[in-house]
């Protein structure tokens, strides 16, 4: 698949010819024994058509993944890393359970971090999209994660869950581990309880996942990057020719 930023986008082809992503059509079907999890989003069918390059679902993205998050929990504070001021914004739309956005969280996102988050190129925002159907412990990660952000702690919580995700994906109830996780990171259990048991921050992860959908993602992790949609869990010789390549339109045309 190709997709191509319109237009001020410097006509960037995002491909992937394998995508390495979790996606309802791409995974084995859930255990029909395994307990009942909370709905939150149903990604749309993998075999369903990509949105044209130049449809607005690229013009309206942003806004989208925006939208998508209460205002308690804006991704442009507690949830975002990199400069304010940094040329680059990419989303990232990730599932906790997902086992290549963990490939991305600890093999490359470190990368990024260093090569261009640091060098005040790039700010990262991180918008949750569970999807359920497959990963019926996506959904608890995301609510701890939210719960982290609130204390200041969200990334510490990103990379904690990522870390260890093998050991609480199979878990039945799942619940407890997180607990213990929290523990970890030196937050308060009783505001930590209170927070999970608050309606608010299952609703935040049912409208940021609404809004990943209406940004244009079908898969885990999609990253959209200044109008152009990345799918899976890509190398950095996929990231660097894309980054620098908009980095260098928009440092010209300061």
């Amino acid at each position: 698949m190709q997709k191509t930023m319109p237009g001020r986008r410097a006509g960037l082809v995002l491909a992937a010819l394998l995508i390495p992503a979790c996606s309802s059509g791409r995974d084995a079907a859930p255990d029909p024994e395994a307990a009942p999890v909370r709905e939150v989003a149903v990604a749309p069918a993998a075999g369903s058509e990509p949105a044209a390059a130049d449809s607005p679902v690229s013009a309206r993205a942003e806004s989208a993944v925006e939208s998508g998050t209460s205002r308690d929990q804006d991704p442009r504070n507690a949830r975002s890393i990199g400069s304010a001021t940094a040329p680059i914004t990419m989303y990232e739309m990730s599932d906790f359970q997902c086992p290549y956005c963990r490939r991305h969280a600890v093999e490359t996102h470190p990368k990024l971090l260093g090569e261009y988050v640091d060098a005040g190129k790039l700010r990262i925002v991180f918008i949750n999209f569970p999807i359920t159907s497959l990963h019926p412990n996506a959904v608890p990660a995301a609510e701890l994660a939210l719960c982290a952000a609130r204390a200041g702690r969200f990334w510490d919580a990103h990379a904690m869950i990522f870390r260890h995700q093998q050991s609480w994906a199979a878990l039945p109830d799942a619940a407890p581990y997180f607990l213990s996780l929290a523990d970890s990171l030196g937050l308060p259990r009783a505001e930590t309880v209170s927070c999970l048991q608050d309606p608010a921050i299952l609703a935040a992860v049912r409208q940021e996942a609404e809004g990943a959908v209406r940004a244009g993602a079908r898969s885990t992790p999609t990253f959209y990057i200044e109008g152009g949609l990345l799918e899976g869990a890509q190398p950095m010789d996929v990231f660097r020719p894309i980054l620098d390549s908009i980095y260098a339109v928009k440092a010209a045309a300061r």
